[in-house]
Parts: C-alpha cells; structure tokens; sequence
C-alpha cells in the first residue's frame, strides 16, 4: 500500500467470501500509474483467492468515486513508449476486471470523470448514488476515451457513448447512467446504497461458485481479443497526450481546478 498523499490501494477479504478492493488518492481519486498496477494486483489477488465468492470495487471519500487519469502524471510524459504504458494501465484494470473468475460489484458513491466511467464499466453490476454523475471529458483535453471505450460501448451502446463522448465539458446525470445500463441501481443517499451493496454481496456470496464463474464468463463472451485492442488504443492515447494541445489544455484544467 502507498502512503496516504501518493494514494492507497487496500484488500479485504470477509469471513464468507466477500473481497473488497478500495483506492483513494487525495486527488478527487484519480489514478497515476502505480496505484493502477496496484489496482491490477489486488484485483488479480482478490480473484485467485479460493475463499473469495464475489468482490466489491469501490473507492473511500463522498464526493469522487474517480476522477480518472493523473492530470500531473500525464503532463510529466515525454515519448511515446512512456504515454502508451501509462494509457495501459487502464487497459490492465479493465482487463483485470473481465478475467477475474469472481463477480465484480462496483459501488459508485460520487462523480466517475473520464477513466473513472471505465472503471465502472468493467464492473459486472453496478450501484451507485444520485450524486454519481458521468463525464468522458477526453476530447475537451485533446485525447480520446480510446482506452475505455470498448468497456462503457459494451455497456451503454454506441448512442449513448457519443454522447457521452461529444459532449465531452457535460455531466450526465446518474439516472441517465442507469436508464443507459452504465449503473444497474441509484440510491438517494450513501448509506442506502452502503446498505444495499451489502445485501447484495451477501446475497451473491451464498451462490454457488461454480455457477457464478459460469455466469461471469457469459458476461464477457466476446471480449478475448481485448488484451491486443486495449493495448493498441493506449498507443493511441499515449501519442496524442504529447501534443501541444492536450499539455496545454491539462496545464489549464490543473490551474483552474474545474476538472469536476
């Protein structure tokens, strides 16, 4: 685990199976490279457990659930090769989320910005607050959701990504989430859906492990060239965030703190 000012990932596994993998950075949540390989590696471990049923991907904090990519990291890139491993962590993430054997509950307690709405898209069901709003704000900083985009499509449909997408400086709201199929639940309040993210796991974990496994591989059908694709797309990502406008369009987000 990282200190608290360079961000944390944490896993804890209950006595009937239920693993909970959490993150916090005191960035509105957003994530550098090493808590994504740190993301990675306890979604990995979480999944090879064998007293693992189901797990809860969730981050600490009210207001942010992740505000995506390190604006300050990606503004430290300087070639190619260095943007496409950043942009791959991401693709590691998701990729962790589709193989995982386990069934993956995101809990969604505040605004999810750019790869943020990856993250709960990789997710296998999702719960979320009123006050879990979306935003893929990539193009209004001269990038693309490349990375992303076949996980929240997978989800939501082409329709609903580009608008998503296009309108790249809007929030959409959390019913607009979940009528999308981005959010499966939308709860008034944190502790409503604190509560019901804990029924539910409950609920899960008394299942049948091999039938879960059975069921999470029907909800991935499909997905097996995403080690390549994902990988091709963080090329894409990590050429683009050199140019002069994407560094001075992240320099202008980090002086006017409007990322949210």
């Amino acid at each position: 685990m990282a200190s608290p000012d360079n961000g944390s990932v944490a896993l804890e596994i209950s006595e009937n199976g239920i693993a909970t993998v959490s993150f916090y950075h005191p960035a509105q949540n957003s994530l550098p490279s090493a808590l994504l390989a740190q993301l990675v590696d306890k979604i990995n471990e979480a999944g090879s457990n064998v007293e693992t049923r189901v797990i809860i991907l969730k981050s600490e904090g009210s207001r942010t659930f992740c505000a995506g990519a390190s604006f300050d990291e990606l503004l430290q890139i300087k070639d190619k090769e260095q943007g496409a491993e950043f942009f791959s962590g991401f693709a590691q993430v998701i990729n962790a989320c589709r193989k995982s054997p386990k069934i993956i509950i995101g809990r969604i307690q505040g605004k999810a910005v750019g790869g943020g709405v990856g993250l709960a898209a990789a997710a296998d069901y999702c719960l979320a607050t009123e006050a879990a709003l979306v935003k893929l704000s990539e193009l209004a900083i001269g990038i693309g959701p490349f990375v992303i985009s076949p996980a929240v499509i997978r989800k939501i449909g082409l329709q609903a990504f580009s608008q998503l997408t296009i309108r790249a400086s809007d929030f959409q709201t959390a019913y607009w989430a979940m009528e999308k199929g981005l959010y499966n639940e939308v709860y008034a309040t944190i502790d409503e859906l604190d509560l019901a993210v804990d029924a539910l796991t409950q609920k899960l974990a008394s299942y049948h492990p091999e039938a879960l496994h059975g069921l999470k591989e029907i909800l991935w059908e499909g997905t097996g060239d995403w080690d390549e694709l994902l990988r091709h797309r963080a090329a894409i990502s990590g050429e683009l965030v050199l140019s002069e406008f994407t560094q001075a369009a992240l320099k202008g987000f980090l002086q006017n703190k409007n990322r949210l």
